[in-house]
């Protein structure tokens, strides 16, 4: 019995940072900059493409994954400054533009690299518990979107970068007339969004073949999360709607199947997006902001 119970919170927690890992750096641009992103599974094959190429040219692993986050940062800095800036008054054809970023990133991956790159080798073995086997490193990412959801809240709520950063996506008229350099958050916010996604691909690197199509298996997850998680709070939105989502898929593919999970996955995303139309975060942030409100007036 303890071994099952150790089995589905292992299976929870795998699938939850899955979700909130893939999604992180979406809604962090969504609604920093309410841009929506269609190369973000491009940005998270590059992080994969960045720590395989480091890997086999001798770099250790672990050393590889701020290297990739740094580079897709960049990466995501550039293309900010070059294509999404010109769109921020027409965000259709800025999807239009990233939806074209994406294509031109696969197929250029593909081009240059080749379908696929040689595998890198998953750290760490498994342990067993109960009848069943683990696998170490999958244990060890949840504790990787934690510290990743930490690191944005450090951001956003204890630097002056992240009040900037905040104003700016509440009021920009109001931020730009106060002295913020909202051009120069634009940029940032779209580098720390590229930069998470580089993180998720340098992290699941040696989960899976890495092929030109490596985001693809993140991508919708990942908006699923998204819209059912809002953008009045991206982190609470991203910690929230994995947690429910993980809860709604997790019995199902240790029960019946993956395919199953995926089924209940997507039919609780439907059921939620009727009932909580603007998503956890809005429905959440509101009471916590009257609590904190009151808690002040006390004071």
């Amino acid at each position: 019995m303890d071994g099952i119970i150790a089995n589905i919170v292992y299976q929870f927690a795998v699938n939850w940072a899955f979700l909130a890992l893939a999604a992180l750096g979406l809604i962090v641009i969504l609604g920093m900059i309410d841009i929506i992103n269609l190369a973000h599974g491009e940005f998270i094959m590059l992080g994969a493409y960045t720590t395989a190429l480091l890997v086999h040219a001798g770099v250790p692993f672990f050393l590889t994954i701020p290297l990739a986050m740094v580079a897709v940062g960049l990466f995501g800095v550039l293309t900010e400054r070059l294509i999404i800036r010109r769109f921020y008054d027409n965000k259709l054809i800025a999807l239009v533009a990233t939806f074209g970023l994406s294509l031109i990133l696969s197929q250029g991956v593909f081009l240059i690299l080749g379908p696929f790159l040689p595998a890198v080798r998953m750290p760490f073995g498994g342990f067993k518990y109960g009848g069943y086997s683990f696998s170490t490193y999958y244990s060890i990412l949840p504790i990787v979107a934690l510290c990743a959801m930490a690191a944005m809240w450090l951001l956003f709520y204890k630097t002056r970068l992240g009040i900037e950063m905040r104003a700016t996506m509440q009021n920009p008229e109001m931020a730009r007339a106060l002295g913020v350099r909202t051009s120069r958050i634009y940029a940032i916010t779209f580098g720390v969004g590229s930069a998470l996604a580089g993180l998720t691909g340098a992290v699941y690197a040696p989960t899976t073949s890495i092929v030109p199509l490596f985001g693809a298996e993140f991508i919708a997850p990942a908006f699923i999360v998204v819209v059912i998680g809002g953008g009045m709070d991206p982190l609470l939105g991203t910690a929230t709607s994995a947690f429910f989502l993980a809860v709604v898929s997790t019995p199902l593919s240790y029960t019946v199947s993956d395919f199953a999970g995926r089924i209940g996955l997507l039919t609780a995303a439907l059921v939620i997006m009727r009932i909580l139309p603007k998503g956890f975060s809005y429905y959440l942030h509101r009471p916590m902001r009257s609590l904190r409100a009151l808690a002040g007036m006390r004071m």
